[in-house]
């Protein structure tokens, strides 16, 4: 199984927002937005996330998804 990273504080610094702001646009609990800016590498993550925090940073999920190991 392959892992991967999400860029989330890259695109909360693009846009100007800490990692509560992340939270508050996405509904998505800041405790989960902290797992994910701060993994190094995860096997598995929730796609509904994905698409939320993609949607709030106006991007593809694609984007938001860096592949590290197949």
């Amino acid at each position: 199984m392959g892992r991967i990273r999400l860029r989330v504080r890259e695109f909360a610094q693009e846009k100007g927002w800490n990692l509560t702001e992340v939270s508050k646009r996405t509904g998505i609990p800041y405790t989960t937005i902290i797992t994910y800016a701060n993994s190094q590498g995860m096997a598995t993550v929730d796609y509904t996330a994905l698409d939320k925090m993609a949607r709030a940073f106006d991007i593809a999920i694609e984007d938001l998804v860096e592949i590290l190991e197949n």
